[in-house]
């Protein structure tokens, strides 16, 4: 078996955790990057909405990691476009493709714990609009498809996601902003752990379902756990803050970047956490790094 894989959105946080994992493991790694963006060497130029160019890239591939993430305003428009352009690539490649799959899919009353059964009754225009792409790949045809399935990312990289742009943007000033109730159990991935996993889910490839829904576990926490988390890879005592969801909310009137991120306000108020029994049965040799390894390595960073 080869091990030569294709990162789509290499520049993004999956791809570029992705892009690590996959090298640490020894694979032969190359980035698909927009013509002009990146160059150098394991570099293809190429544009990814483009199916008859990324088919061509696509040639020679074992896997492709389908990293692509738009805007969130520009989903409607480019989502289904590149969904059915990866499609196209990977049936004409023979490759399979991984996505990292998120919690929208279950929709504004998500069941506490979330499985590769749970009902996905999506009521919101980002979660219609991640099971149609989901149902695109399952239905496909001659297509190996591995959805792996997470919270929110905790990461060291600055990439502007809840945990660092929000969160802890302000831990050096003893401030913690928490976006929901401290109550509530928050479904979250940390990265590298998670990108580490795609890897091993690639490397038994052969023997998975043509699609398979496998859930990341990761970290399930309340915002006190998260709090006391913090506090402990800081060693500072920190006041907890609320977001101020009625100022973002009006500044979502001008701005649809924002507009979409108050849409999924809901899953900072549902506790929700992800079944990690099906990676667990796949790869009993797993080991997620322990939660205060990881939030050392992301805060003292």
């Amino acid at each position: 078996m080869t091990k030569k894989v294709l990162i789509l959105g290499a520049n993004g946080r999956f791809g570029r955790a992705a892009t690590k994992a996959f090298d640490d493991a020894g694979w032969n790694v190359t980035k698909l990057t927009r013509p002009g963006k990146t160059r150098g060497a394991n570099v293809i130029e190429a544009n990814a909405s483009d199916p008859v160019a990324l088919s061509k890239a696509a040639q020679g591939f074992d896997v492709l990691v389908n990293a692509l993430n738009p805007p969130y305003h520009k989903w409607t428009e480019m989502l289904p476009v590149l969904t059915a352009s990866v499609i196209n690539a990977a049936r004409a490649s023979g490759a399979t493709v991984v996505i990292p799959g998120n919690v929208y899919n279950f929709g504004v009353n998500p069941p506490a714990l979330m499985t590769n059964t749970s009902p996905q009754s999506a009521n919101t225009g980002k979660g219609a609009l991640r099971v149609e792409m989901e149902r695109s790949f399952r239905d496909a045809t001659k297509v190996r498809t591995i959805i792996l399935r997470a919270g929110d990312f905790i990461e060291a990289e600055k990439t502007g996601n809840w945990f660092e742009s929000q969160i802890t943007n302000k831990v050096d000033k003893g401030i913690i902003t928490y976006p929901g109730p401290i109550d509530q159990i928050h479904a979250w991935s940390y990265l590298p752990d998670m990108a580490r996993a795609a890897v091993e889910l690639c490397e038994i490839r052969e023997s998975l379902p043509q699609f398979s829904d496998i859930p990341f576990a990761g970290f399930a926490l309340t915002g006190e756990e998260l709090v006391n988390a913090v506090e402990a890879a800081t060693n500072k005592t920190l006041k907890v803050k609320k977001v101020p969801w009625r100022l973002v909310s009006m500044l979502g009137l001008f701005s649809p970047q924002i507009r979409e991120v108050v849409a999924m306000r809901y899953l900072w108020n549902m506790p929700h956490q992800l079944d990690g029994s099906t990676m667990r049965s796949l790869l009993p040799d797993f080991k997620p790094t322990p939660l205060s390894v990881a939030m050392r390595e992301v805060l003292q960073s």
